[in-house]
Parts: structure tokens; C-alpha cells; sequence
């Protein structure tokens, strides 16, 4: 058994011990670490620790720090968390480098955050909200595929983020995510939907769920104040159960669909509390719905 795995069996002995049960899906609450950038810069070892004694099992990765793969990888050991995804950083010439860091960090999942800039230029500042056409997801999906194919042979499981711009309608009804589902191999490429920019983009992840299970191992578990504004794409980040999102139905489909793994996120302002409280917040409330 390689390392990886021996930690994520450990986990979950460790959860169960402790009643995980008492969590949505009886899962481990991950947390995505971009919700806490700026401490993870500036302490990565000592944030790794105070999230493990709130209470999170696992979380994502989105960038280092000032660290190498490897640096990180043993703070997340030394704070007794697991990593089994990681948002990593795609050069369509040099995928080998993205994959070595997923390995470094125990990960089964390498996630692109974004493909944005990789296909197409991202939206100039000030223009109007970004909007995925339909050549735009067909390339999009090229590339998926290909990031896929690379992944698997190093044994690894690619898998698509998305923002609100891919759920743009465009002539004749059709959005951008349908076509990067509808065009990229199913084993070779998976999606985790992010929940909160779903549902701001007018989307329900709920029928996603039910329309292609199996293709959403991970979730981005995230919320948002009402008084975001759908068409400049702003979204103003709520910690969870202070917004709009309603989660307890999207566990029940994600789990018909074989989630596999969740994490909290959340986007600023952080107007109400710190990036790390609001982290607490999101795992108090996952931790009652169980």
C-alpha cells in the first residue's frame, strides 16, 4: 500500500472512531484550502494545524505557499490531515510537472481550478461579465481530454472545476458545461461542481446529479449573499447557512451520484469575521447536518 494510501486508511479509521457518521455522507468535512490563502502564505504549517483542531479531516490544495509539493505534503502529515485532491496549475506542455505535485501530496485527484487563459484570454477588467461560447467549451473540452489522458496514465484522475461563466446561454439554449460534459470521455474526465457558482450562474447542481452520476466525485460546498449580482459576475461570498444556498437536498442527490469527497469554500469580501473563522463556520454547519 503506498503512502497516500495508508494515510487516507488511517483517516478514516480515525474518523470512525471519532463518529463520522455525524457528518454529511459520513465523510471527513474537507476544507478547499483558497479560503484561507493569505494564512497558508503566511504560516502554511501552523493553519494546517489549527484546521485539523476545528475539526476537518481533509483538504484541497490551491497552491503552496511558499513551499514545494513536497514541504507541504509533510505539513499536512505533521497536522494529521490528508490531501486526496489538488487544484494544480496545467501547462499543456509540461503536464508531467502539475502530475509529480499531485503525487507529492498523496492526491488522487488533479483538479485545474481553471483552464481559463490556456483556451481563451480571460475577461479584460471592467468588461462584462465572462461568458464561455460554444467553440470556446469545445476546445476547452479538447483539452480535458487530453489533460485527462495524461493523468490517467500516471494514475491519476483528472477532474474539471467550474466558475459561473461556463453556464452562459448561447444561441440555440445551449451552455458551455453541457458541451465539455457531453464532449470529453467520461473516464478520462471528471468534474466537481462548485456549487455556489453553479447555482449563481441559475444552475441546479441537483439535476446535474441526476442527469450524469458518477461524473461529480468532489464538490465545492460554498454560499453567497443574496444581494450578489448575477449580471457584472459578482458574487459576494456568505459563510455557510447564511446565504442562499440550501445544501441538505444537494448531499441527498450527491450521494445517489457517488460523491466521493467535499470541501467548504469560500469566496470574500470577509466582511463578517476572519478567513479562518469563517472556515470554522462552514465546518459547524456541515457538522449539524448529520
Amino acid at each position: 500500500m503506498q503512502s497516500g494510501q495508508l494515510a487516507a486508511a488511517a483517516l478514516a479509521s480515525t474518523w470512525l472512531a471519532r463518529g463520522a457518521a455525524a457528518n454529511p455522507l459520513g465523510k471527513p468535512i474537507g476544507l478547499q484550502l483558497y479560503t484561507v490563502k493569505e494564512a497558508i502564505r503566511e504560516d502554511a504549517a501552523g493553519t494546517l494545524k489549527k484546521l485539523r483542531e476545528i475539526g476537518f479531516g481533509v483538504v484541497e490544495t490551491a497552491g503552496f505557499g511558499k513551499h514545494s509539493a513536497q514541504e507541504f505534503r509533510r505539513m499536512i502529515d505533521d497536522a494529521g490531515l490528508a490531501c486526496p485532491s489538488a487544484h494544480l496549475s496545467f501547462d499543456p506542455a509540461q503536464l508531467d510537472a502539475a502530475f509529480d505535485d499531485a503525487h507529492a501530496l498523496g492526491a488522487h485527484y488533479a483538479a485545474s481550478g481553471s483552464l481559463d487563459g490556456l483556451v481563451k484570454p480571460a475577461k479584460p477588467a471592467g468588461s462584462a461579465a465572462r461568458a464561455m461560447g460554444i467553440e470556446e467549451a469545445k476546445r476547452t473540452a479538447e483539452l480535458c481530454n487530453r489533460i485527462g489522458e495524461a493523468a490517467k496514465r500516471s494514475g491519476l484522475q483528472y477532474v474539471y472545476h467550474n466558475h459561473a461563466f461556463e453556464f452562459a446561454r448561447q444561441d440555440g439554449g445551449e451552455v458551455g458545461y453541457d458541451i465539455l460534459l457531453r464532449e470529453t470521455d467520461a473516464d478520462l474526465v471528471k468534474f466537481e461542481i462548485d456549487c455556489g457558482w453553479m447555482i449563481f450562474a441559475g444552475r441546479d447542481p441537483i439535476s446535474y446529479f441526476g442527469k450524469h452520476p458518477h461524473r461529480f466525485p468532489l464538490i465545492h460546498v460554498k454560499d453567497y449573499l443574496a444581494e450578489s449580482d448575477r449580471a457584472s459576475g459578482v458574487m459576494l461570498g456568505a459563510e455557510l447557512g447564511h446565504g442562499v444556498v440550501d445544501y441538505p437536498p444537494i448531499f441527498a442527490a450527491a450521494a445517489k451520484a457517488g460523491l466521493q469527497h467535499y470541501f467548504v469554500e469560500q469566496e470574500g469580501p470577509f466582511a463578517r469575521m476572519s478567513p479562518l473563522e469563517a472556515a470554522r463556520a462552514g465546518y459547524d454547519y456541515l457538522h449539524s447536518l448529520g
